[in-house]
């Protein structure tokens, strides 16, 4: 599909659950439980052609940060477009979640979306035809997940959506739990140290439930990647002083926290609170993230006869 292709829009719906997809990056416009709206996003579905935040949408072809906006495969130099400073973020300025995917709507409950990305498509090699499958089923959202590409070349998808479970105010009253014990430091260029810490005596400490504010006494919020315990409880879990309890189930090794510490206005929000830091949190299930060195890259590379696959679970309800 080309990028002035009018964009989709699908609403899938559970009893009290709404959720509204869009075809352009696959973004999750509205979720609605009962009355309370649990996301941020654009009322107007126009806005996501520009979206420099990332809002609601599925990023790739990869997630996060990769240093100096280039990588190497098989002795071969790939160059990037340089979207965050000397470095590339989130697949580039025309990433999958800047791009207007073909949906396939299946009733009330499931969408199917597809994009085929092109040979150096923002500077990757190779062709990857992608698909996101979204599943409602009662409180939970069920995201599938797949790349098959066409040569060896870099994959790492992640959702972006920036929750607030009580529909207004910020997130600093949210209850957060992960469930990991390691995470990877950054530098003060906000880049991966290439290093792996225990969270022990750190913010990134979430193994038992912290309220945000509590957690942040410095106001700096968070903008890092946490590495999952490899267990079958929920990988994270918020809860909102509202009641609202959000369960995240995820088999990828890392967790992006981000708190949208430099979140600011673009197009016309949806009712709830201003787009202004801590407003939302993302909580972003992902592989390692590529810029934390060679192992990382060499993790992410999928090529003809091993394709990339997601599997990502996020229910959202009222605490029983």
């Amino acid at each position: 599909m080309t990028q002035d292709t009018p964009i989709e829009r699908h609403v899938l719906q559970d009893g009290d659950v709404r959720i509204a997809v869009l075809s352009m990056g696959c973004a999750v416009q509205d979720w609605q439980v009962g009355d309370t709206h649990v996301v941020l996003g654009y009322a107007n579905p126009e806005d996501y052609r520009t979206n420099p935040v990332a809002m609601g949408t599925v990023c790739g072809r990869v997630v996060n940060r990769i240093r100096n906006a280039r990588f190497d495969i098989d002795g071969t130099t790939y160059r990037l477009p340089a979207n965050s400073g000397p470095n590339h973020i989130h697949g580039g300025p025309g990433g999958l979640g800047l791009s207007n995917w073909q949906m396939d709507r299946d009733g009330a409950r499931a969408v199917l979306l597809r994009h085929h990305s092109t040979d150096l498509d923002q500077g990757y090699p190779g062709a990857v035809d992608f698909s996101v499958e979204m599943r409602l089923d009662g409180h939970r959202l069920t995201y599938i997940m797949t790349g098959t590409p066409s040569q060896k070349t870099p994959i790492n998808l992640a959702q972006h959506i920036y929750f607030n479970l009580m529909g207004n105010g910020t997130v600093r009253d949210h209850v957060l739990r992960i469930d990991a014990d390691t995470y990877t430091p950054n530098a003060a260029d906000n880049m991966p140290m290439g290093r792996i810490d225990p969270v022990d005596g750190t913010r990134y400490d979430f193994r038992t439930p912290k309220r945000l504010e509590d957690a942040d006494q410095e106001r700096a919020g968070w903008d890092g990647n946490l590495l999952l315990n490899q267990t079958t409880q929920p990988k994270a879990e918020v809860t909102a002083p509202n009641g609202m309890r959000l369960r995240l189930w995820s088999q990828e090794r890392g967790l992006q926290l981000y708190t949208s510490n430099t979140l600011g206005p673009h197009g016309s929000p949806l009712p709830g609170p201003p787009h202004a830091p801590f407003a939302g949190i993302c909580l972003e299930a992902q592989g390692m993230p590529v810029a934390f060195g060679t192992d990382a890259l060499e993790q992410s590379l999928c090529e003809p006869g091993r394709d990339y696959f997601q599997k990502l679970e996020i229910e959202i309800a009222p605490d029983a």
